[in-house]
């Protein structure tokens, strides 16, 4: 499991820098055994308009490209439309 949560690390490293510009980030809370990965937005991610839309265009699809075998990524604080 520490190899795919090193992986999941990597993966967010190469967005993180986006993030960053923005006054944002991401952290890995957890992930557990059925491979559900907990994230949490920090800084000015936390409370963006736009979070759904990083989440789901970003951070879950660089996720699931490079780390297949996460079966779902939920964050720590309900997304909502």
């Amino acid at each position: 499991m520490q190899d795919i949560l090193n992986k999941a690390q990597h993966a967010l490293n190469q967005i993180r820098p986006y993030l960053i510009s923005d006054g944002g980030d991401v952290k890995i809370i957890e992930l557990n055994a059925e491979m559900v990965l907990k994230i949490e937005l920090t800084g000015a991610c936390k409370t963006c308009s736009m979070r759904h839309m990083t989440m789901k265009s970003g951070i879950e699809e660089t996720l699931r490209r490079e780390v297949p075998e996460i079966k779902a990524i939920i964050t720590e604080q309900p997304i909502t439309l």
